[in-house]
């Protein structure tokens, strides 16, 4: 079972709370991440909002559910995927010329679901090869999304 922690960050010439406005509506992911095809918030956001996506590799798509676990405005939100328990987390912090946003996939300590891992391994190309995608990816959603930040200003 997937076990591994994945982090990525990136400098966005932009404040904290511009950074926030961005990364905080959710609809957006699909303009950002390369997997992400669709996540749809079914309230308000806040801890607790429950949300329901579509994921894609190629040619493979695939629903999932996610809770928000986390929610501090102008800095963090982070929504556990109800599937495999893993949590994705997204954290802004004030530098000297901006904002700086740190991605991060956490997983829990004893791994991801069984059914999350046996599709990872026998439809996603097995773990190492999907956490390497992952990464790439977590790479492609913090430079589309620092682009689209920084368009704001």
């Amino acid at each position: 079972m997937t076990k591994k922690n994945l982090e990525t960050s990136i400098d966005v010439d932009a404040a904290p709370d511009q950074a926030w406005t961005v990364l905080s509506d959710l609809k957006r992911m699909p303009e950002w991440s390369p997997q992400c095809r669709g996540m749809w918030p079914l309230s308000a956001l806040r801890t607790g909002t429950i949300t329901v996506n579509v994921n894609r590799q190629g040619r493979k798509y695939w629903p999932t559910a996610s809770k928000v676990v986390r929610f501090e405005p102008n800095h963090a939100i982070a929504f556990q995927t109800l599937t495999n328990n893993s949590v994705w987390d997204f954290e802004i912090t004030p530098t000297a010329t901006g904002s700086k946003i740190t991605e991060r996939r956490l997983v829990p300590e004893d791994g991801t679901t069984w059914v999350s891992a046996t599709i990872v391994d026998h439809v996603l190309g097995g773990e190492d090869s999907f956490d390497d995608e992952m990464l790439d990816g977590m790479h492609t959603t913090l430079a589309k999304l620092k682009a689209a930040v920084e368009r704001t200003q």
